[in-house]
């Protein structure tokens, strides 16, 4: 998978959101991840939430992912 391939996946599970994905090789991610729908959720839950976007995915095209998840005042140090 390519980066913008995820990019775009997360894209439509997060619509609004502003998204930085980077990959080395196509197999292993890092994503950034602002996003509203993150407010008041600990960091375990918005991993969740990206994951749960992602499906079978996770394990098989996407071998890893290192993931950042903030909201936007959050992303602004506030």
């Amino acid at each position: 998978m390519r980066p913008n391939e995820l990019k775009s996946l997360l894209e439509t599970a997060f619509p609004g959101a502003r998204i930085e994905v980077a990959s080395p090789d196509d197999v292993h991610f890092q994503a950034v991840v602002v996003a509203e729908t993150f407010a008041g959720q600990a960091t375990l839950a918005r991993h969740r939430m990206v994951y749960a976007a992602l499906g079978k995915r996770m394990g098989g095209e996407v071998h890893a992912l290192s993931l950042r998840t903030l909201t936007p005042a959050e992303a602004e140090g506030g």
